[in-house]
């Protein structure tokens, strides 16, 4: 349980010190911060095995870093240091990392699900066993290349899981304000597929959940949806006066500062803060331990 709990915080923190870098005005490439996504990453990690394969998206900072445990190696990539991850040659949107099975990372959005069908096909034709899993947003979903990717998989019987990663925003605008409802539930049952739904952020949960999906899609041949809700900065969000919808704050904007629970005025609970539900599993006085030790590895790494 602890270190489920402590790679929760470990992936916070550190893409807390990457956006202090990035304030700073360090970087000359775009990043994609995964605050409030930590526990579908540390969950997807531990369910991973070494025939298993993922692809991601241009926001993948939470499952590249949760593959390496080592921010060092993403800072210097970002930075485009030739000690980087990639040798600094992929940056951010693009990253992958084939040494942990990270086969594919696109900033074109849509663009890793065809590939995704690809990699799985080719795996099914040299009859290597393992699930692969695309990781795409709600934003993708409403590309053509997602129902097509779903409709090859399914017709080729492909053990391929399409996690959608469903924040309700799509860059800067909600569902509501951009399109009609997607009903990935009955998306799925009608072709014949399997589909479960992850919310709450409860890590124990869901690898439970992921673990059951994995083992029926790879057994049965067949591809699954899984939308996780989520909400990106765990619904602390700051009202705007002149927008009546409100936007999530800007993370990089700002000073570098140790930010406090002041600071966001709260629309709602911060229930979808994967660092608040964590706390039903460990004391307030084990938390804020574990917390100052992780952040005492993290500032010893980047010396």
């Amino acid at each position: 349980m602890k270190s489920i709990i402590k790679n929760i915080v470990w992936l916070r923190l550190a893409q807390l010190k990457i956006n202090d870098y990035y304030k700073l005005g360090y970087f000359k490439i775009p990043i994609h911060l995964a605050l409030g996504h930590e526990t579908i990453a540390v969950c997807v990690n531990k369910i991973m095995n070494k025939n298993d394969h993922i692809l991601l998206s241009h926001r993948n900072i939470h499952y590249n870093m949760m593959a390496t445990k080592k921010i060092k190696l993403e800072l210097n990539e970002f930075l485009l240091k030739k000690n980087g991850l990639a040798n600094g040659k992929l940056g951010s949107m693009n990253l992958s990392n084939k040494d942990k099975n990270i086969e594919y990372s696109s900033s074109i959005l849509g663009n890793n699900l065809p590939v995704a069908c690809g990699v799985t096909l080719g795996k099914k034709i040299k009859k290597t066993k393992g699930i692969t899993i695309v990781v795409t947003g709600d934003g993708a979903i409403e590309e053509g290349s997602f129902y097509e990717s779903l409709l090859f998989a399914k017709s080729l019987n492909l053990p391929l899981i399409f996690l959608v990663e469903n924040n309700e925003w799509s860059l800067g605008t909600s569902i509501k304000e951009r399109r009609c409802p997607i009903d990935l539930s009955k998306l799925s049952k009608s072709l014949g597929m399997y589909y479960s739904c992850l919310e709450g952020n409860d890590p124990y949960k869901y690898i439970i959940e992921l673990n059951k999906i994995k083992k029926q899609s790879i057994k049965n041949n067949c591809p699954s949806i899984i939308e996780v809700k989520l909400k990106t900065l765990g619904y602390w969000i700051k009202q705007d006066e002149d927008n009546p919808h409100g936007r999530f704050i800007n993370y990089h904007a700002g000073p570098a500062r140790e930010l406090k629970e002041n600071d966001f005025p709260l629309i709602e609970k911060s229930l979808y803060d994967p660092i608040f539900v964590i706390k039903k599993y460990v004391s307030k006085e084990v938390l804020i331990d574990l917390t100052k030790n992780i952040q005492k590895e993290i500032n010893r790494e980047m010396l």
